[in-house]
């Protein structure tokens, strides 16, 4: 099952910029809905900035804008449906860190993600926050080291999905420390979190905005922020460095691509859109709520970015000897 939402003609078009106002009135995007295709279920940051993206499609093109959640096999299902899709513009995926290491997790994602799908660009980042079990004493993480490595028998550190940016944070964090943790993979961070509360889990690495509204109750606790600097919104929250691992950052991020072989056009077109948005005062307070930032970058910046989180990410699997489930 999937769900729809639709994006009805605006009333007023606008245009982006000087060089796109005589494109505007062209094939692209008038005539045929644009589908954006979001590999996620509703309600979640992923599914948040899809629908963003609709909205401005509508606002900003007058174009008729539909959200399909396509979620199943970790987020394959609906990365497919864009694969297979003819490139003329009016396929889209909202998608997020996931996309760009797929094939690296999954045996059944046989696509490349830098040479099979059309980058637009990056539309928002979250920083990882670690948080550790209410149930836990241990305040800090040289406390947690120390620890485990007097009784590891007593520690689950939980990831919320297979291929997440959590999921490469915690072979990193294990690394680093010299720790060799029980790992439990679950269907998303909800019911990791749940165990976290319930103490049978007693750590997590995932997005900041999914754990940092849940410790007000004292059922879990942020030990660091994988960030440069703190949080403004959780400002007694360190940053994984000064916790004790510089060089600890790990981010969830988000994006749009295309089908392979998109027009130049097009895509200049939407990456246009994406900045715009994203410079959007308004948004930029909207995310801000939930300790996501906006990204403002071109295509060009978006690949290298990308390509440096495949090559990490990579390196990473490789040095546990993760194989592809």
């Amino acid at each position: 099952m999937h769900s729809r939402r639709t994006f009805g003609i605006a009333t007023g078009v606008g245009v982006l910029a000087a060089p796109f106002a005589v494109r505007a009135q062209s094939a692209w995007p008038l005539g045929r809905p644009i589908r954006v295709i979001c590999p996620t279920p509703p309600g979640a940051a992923n599914d948040m900035l899809a629908r963003l993206l609709a909205q401005r499609l509508q606002e900003r093109l007058g174009a008729i804008a539909i959200v399909e959640n396509r979620p199943g096999a970790s987020a394959l299902l609906g990365t497919n449906v864009v694969l297979q899709a003819p490139p003329d513009g009016f396929t889209l995926l909202a998608s997020t860190f996931n996309t760009a290491v797929m094939p690296l997790v999954l045996k059944g994602a046989n696509f490349d993600p830098q040479t099979d799908l059309t980058v637009m660009g990056r539309t928002a980042q979250a920083p990882l926050v670690m948080v550790i079990s209410g149930t836990r004493p241990e305040r800090t993480i040289t406390e947690v080291v120390a620890a485990v490595k007097a009784k590891p028998d007593d520690w689950n550190i939980a990831i919320s999905a297979v291929g997440s940016a959590g999921h490469l944070a915690t072979i990193d964090f294990m690394r680093r420390t010299g720790l060799d943790l029980n790992v439990v993979t679950y269907r998303g961070t909800q019911p990791a979190l749940t165990d976290l509360m319930g103490g049978s889990a007693q750590l997590l690495i995932d997005p900041s905005f999914a754990l940092l509204a849940s410790r007000a109750d004292g059922r879990i606790r942020a030990l660091g922020i994988a960030a440069p600097q703190r949080s403004p919104l959780a400002s007694d929250v360190p940053t994984m460095a000064e916790a004790g691992l510089p060089g600890f950052e790990f981010q969830a991020w988000y994006g749009v691509w295309g089908p392979k072989g998109m027009p130049p056009e097009i895509t200049q077109r939407v990456n246009a859109l994406v900045q715009e948005t994203m410079k959007d005062p308004e948004i930029a307070a909207r995310l801000a709520t939930q300790v996501i930032e906006p990204v403002v970058e071109s295509i060009d910046d978006s690949r290298r970015f990308i390509a440096a989180e495949i090559q990490r990410a990579g390196e990473l699997l490789r040095s546990v000897n993760y194989q592809p489930e």
